[in-house]
């Protein structure tokens, strides 16, 4: 058995952060996150209830960082191969 964790967001090759999912459960978070924030728009939300639209925006891009956080690989700056 591997115990090598299985990071769904790996880091940048270079700077802060992290980058496109590598397995299929980031994919799913990244997704779902983006699909809510289009049905937010769809619905017009922006423009009939903009303290909704922005504090649910708020609200999703936070919890969308905390699971990169949790599940990510993780940060430091980096600049290239080391």
């Amino acid at each position: 058995m591997s115990t090598k964790q299985k990071y769904w967001f790996p880091a940048k090759r270079y700077g802060w952060g992290w980058g496109m999912p590598s397995s299929w459960q980031g994919w799913c978070v990244l997704l779902a996150y983006l699909m809510l924030l289009i049905l937010a728009v769809i619905l017009k939300l922006p423009d009939h209830q903009p303290l909704l639209f922005w504090s649910g925006f708020g609200l999703l891009s936070l919890t969308f960082l905390i699971i990169c956080w949790r599940k990510g690989e993780p940060t430091q700056w980096r600049w290239g191969e080391k």
